[in-house]
């Protein structure tokens, strides 16, 4: 039997064509898996992040009753700070947040910096202050709540961990997506990124 030895270099090229449809078609699709989930992650730490402020700026604000009850909103003249501040009963800077408690000047910065944040990244503007400023007040938290002590007082602080809680979980996520900005920013982002001040100061983005 004579075999064409045309045939068998077309055969042979059909077959590497083939291997090489394959090799290169599977990373291709574990590409878009990858970046879908990273997108759908992405996407839903930067809203989550921007509800949990801006809900808290809310509650506090009007007194929605769940962290704060209505007689003790802010327009109805309550501190959204004074509780949180006198309840820092460890740790070294306790006396320093318990001097700030009922401060106007606090509770304005207070408020403002919830709601900026958490307009910020629902939006998909200026993510990257935001997440600086998100990350600042996240850090004073953990700070006036201190959960490195187990006892203040002579009682236990109800301190979960010591070692990782949610402000530092919040912190990492404001820090991801603060550097990842430009991957979950939206059409407001975009927008916002295109801008001449943005592309002048990428800070702002």
């Amino acid at each position: 039997m004579t075999v064409n030895h045309e045939t068998i270099v077309r055969n042979s090229a059909v077959r590497n064509a083939n291997t090489s449809m394959v090799a290169t078609y599977e990373p291709e699709v574990e590409r878009d898996v990858r970046s879908s989930w990273l997108a759908v992650g992405l996407y839903g730490l930067r809203f989550a992040l921007g509800i949990e402020f801006l809900w808290a700026f809310l509650d506090k604000a009007f007194g929605l009753g769940y962290s704060t009850p209505k007689a003790s909103a802010w327009i109805n003249g309550g501190s959204p700070t004074t509780g949180f501040l006198t309840g820092a009963s460890a740790g070294p800077f306790r006396g320093f947040f318990h001097s700030l408690a009922g401060s106007a000047v606090v509770d304005w910065l207070f408020m403002l910096g919830l709601l900026g944040v958490g307009l910020a990244f629902i939006l998909g503007v200026a993510i990257r202050p935001a997440a600086f400023f998100g990350t600042v007040i996240l850090a004073m938290m953990w700070l006036a709540v201190w959960p490195l002590a187990r006892m203040a007082g002579g009682h236990l602080t109800g301190s979960t961990n010591p070692i990782v809680d949610a402000h530092i979980i919040g912190i990492l996520g404001f820090i991801v997506v603060g550097s990842l900005a430009t991957l979950c920013s939206g059409f407001l982002g975009r927008r916002w990124g295109s801008s001449r001040l943005v592309q002048s100061q990428p800070w702002l983005r």
